[in-house]
């Protein structure tokens, strides 16, 4: 008998448009940042809380997507039971926790976390643990503050300074309400299934007042945010644990560079010998750098802060490489310059070329503004050909596409 379990939200293939062009490859979960898949770091994270043996992934993309992952992941978290939970469809933030609740209740566990797949940070899982036993509400969410010209783009909450009792949440609201939000980490007790039954019993008596129909499949969505988590504060059973560590979500493929700089360095002061050291004979190193053991980097190239370079790697004479992902089988030929960018598998960067997108902090900007491409970490799909001495400048690049000549502020389809 486990005291604790974790959800893991994954959503499903129609989801994470936005992360395209490089969920048209992997899906989102499953994309590699600081040398790892998304999910990992949130295993890494529940593999360290004492008491939690199972966790359940739930989404509602196909079994096979997630098979290869969980068979690695038994071997690299052996402390841990994954498995994956496919919903029959679409059901909602909190209806695939409802659905699949006679799973998540098996073995009496006496809490849950849930946690959003599309989030990165430090995760302070067992001081959650440690708070919610303090005031024993039915959930403690993470939270965190925003600048405030942001906090609308989040779910928003008021809390008392000094029980940390939630007060009142609204989910984007549109005007400023608050710049604490909650991060897309959750602790439940078990008894919050009662608690989804209610607002499943509101839905079902909103929809008989709209309609004569009996209550159908398709309205089984059941979300988390709106539908659980405002009844909760009402009630005053919500209470927030607020972290101070630097949290990051991960919406589109450009936000992916800013997650991967968090993991880094988190890496650097947790676990410093997983990314790689400055030595005399290798590469200048600047800041949290990983590298695949397979990748090869000639020894005149200069690369950091906050990048990863993927397996089967090649990067040539005195190249230059900054805030970026370099996926598997990348070439980069000599003197050329990598800045604020991810390069999708299989590229091929020339000589003396650029590859270079803006540093950005809000990755929720829309791609178009105004029908001009805005500012935005370069994105390089799959197989992407860039000639010798060419230029790409704040550009997202479809996959498969050879670029001949330099193009700025663009989508390359």
């Amino acid at each position: 008998m486990s005291q604790y379990k974790a959800i893991i939200l994954v959503g499903g293939p129609s989801r994470a448009t936005r992360f395209r062009p490089l969920s048209l490859d992997v899906p989102k979960p499953l994309f590699p940042v600081a040398g790892a898949p998304i999910i990992s770091h949130h295993l890494a994270a529940l593999s360290k809380v004492e008491g939690l043996q199972e966790v359940l992934i739930i989404g509602f993309f196909e079994d096979n997507v997630f098979a290869r992952f969980l068979d690695e992941a038994a071997s690299e978290f052996p402390k841990l039971h994954i498995r994956y939970l496919r919903e029959y469809q679409s059901l909602g933030t909190a209806g695939g926790l409802y659905h699949f609740r006679d799973e998540i209740l098996r073995g009496n566990p006496q809490q849950f976390f849930v946690m959003h797949v599309d989030i990165a940070c430090a995760f302070p899982l067992n001081e959650m643990l440690k708070a919610h036993m303090s005031h024993r509400g039915l959930c403690t969410m993470l939270g965190t503050k925003v600048p405030r010209e942001q906090a609308t783009k989040y779910g928003c909450l008021v809390a008392k300074a000094d029980t940390n009792e939630v007060l009142h949440y609204v989910e984007k609201p549109e005007t400023f309400i608050s710049d604490l939000i909650s991060c897309g980490v959750y602790l439940f007790d078990t008894a919050v299934f009662v608690e989804m039954k209610k607002a499943i019993d509101r839905k079902k008596d909103v929809n008989h007042e709209e309609s004569d129909y009996l209550w159908t499949a398709s309205d089984d969505r059941l979300r988390l945010e709106q539908d659980l988590l405002r009844p909760l504060s009402e009630n005053r059973k919500l209470y927030v644990y607020v972290t101070e560590e630097p949290w990051r979500q991960i919406k589109t493929a450009g936000s992916a560079i800013a997650a991967n700089a968090t993991y880094l360095e988190q890496q650097a002061k947790e676990n410093p010998d997983r990314l790689v050291n400055k030595s005399a004979n290798g590469p200048e190193i600047i800041g949290a750098v990983y590298i695949h053991p397979s990748a090869q980097v000639d020894p005149t190239a200069k690369i950091g802060p906050n990048v990863s370079i993927g397996p089967r790697v090649h990067i040539g004479k005195g190249v230059r490489i900054k805030d970026a992902i370099i996926l598997d089988s990348v070439q980069i030929g000599a003197g050329s310059c990598v800045l604020h960018s991810v390069i999708g598998w299989n590229s091929k960067i020339g000589a003396w070329a650029r590859v270079e997108g803006s540093p950005i902090t809000d990755h929720n900007i829309a791609m178009m503004e105004n029908g001009i491409k805005s500012q935005s970490i370069t994105i390089l799909g799959k197989e992407v050909s860039v000639l010798d001495e060419t230029i790409i400048r704040n550009c997202i690049v479809l996959p498969h596409k050879e670029l001949k000549s330099s193009f700025h502020s663009e989508i390359l389809m």
